[in-house]
């Protein structure tokens, strides 16, 4: 079995407008958003950082004081005409046929969850061991359905919080075996 490699993926902190549909938009985080995330990852060992080029993760990574890759494989789902909108503005049909089958229904003129699942899956296999990824809520859970073999409805079960932080474990010669960690 081939060595095991250790990847680490820390969600952006808290953004200056909290609640809304946040894919490809580009928002700010806080300030206490970015603290949060450096006070998170002082406990992590990482050999080095690769981050979402939205400024919400990559200012949290570059604030960790190593040098920072960006890699647009690490965005966020793109909600397209729901980005950036209050969920609770959005048609309630399509917002529930949306959290029930992200792949089947789509937001308007946005990205299928296969779609996000197949690019960070992608990103992930690029990584090596000891890497500490900067990224966002779905891209996390991407990770999870391509590392674990979870569907839409199991990632959306794990509660990840800004600032949240999730270490894989990935065995690469072993098809759904992962150790996570927190």
């Amino acid at each position: 079995m081939s060595a095991a490699r250790t990847v680490h993926l820390l969600r952006h902190g808290a953004t200056v407008q909290p609640g809304l549909l946040l894919g490809h938009v580009d928002v700010a985080v806080t300030p206490q958003g970015i603290a949060d995330c450096v006070r998170v990852a002082a406990g992590v060992a990482f050999t080095q950082v690769v981050s979402s080029d939205l400024s919400r993760a990559a200012d949290c990574a570059a604030a960790l004081g190593a040098p920072v890759r960006h890699d647009a494989r690490w965005r966020e789902l793109d909600f397209g005409a729901w980005d950036g909108c209050d969920p609770a503005t959005l048609p309630a049909d399509a917002l529930a046929a949306f959290w029930r089958d992200p792949d089947r229904h789509p937001p308007p003129e946005g990205e299928r969850w296969s779609t996000l699942v197949a690019r960070v899956t992608d990103a992930l296999a690029d990584l090596p061991d000891a890497t500490l990824v900067v990224t966002h809520g779905g891209a996390i859970r991407a990770a999870l359905a391509s590392a674990c073999g979870f569907d839409a409805r199991q990632v959306w079960a794990f509660d990840l919080p800004c600032a949240a932080l999730l270490t894989l474990r990935l065995w690469p010669d072993t098809a759904q075996i992962v150790r996570l960690t927190t």
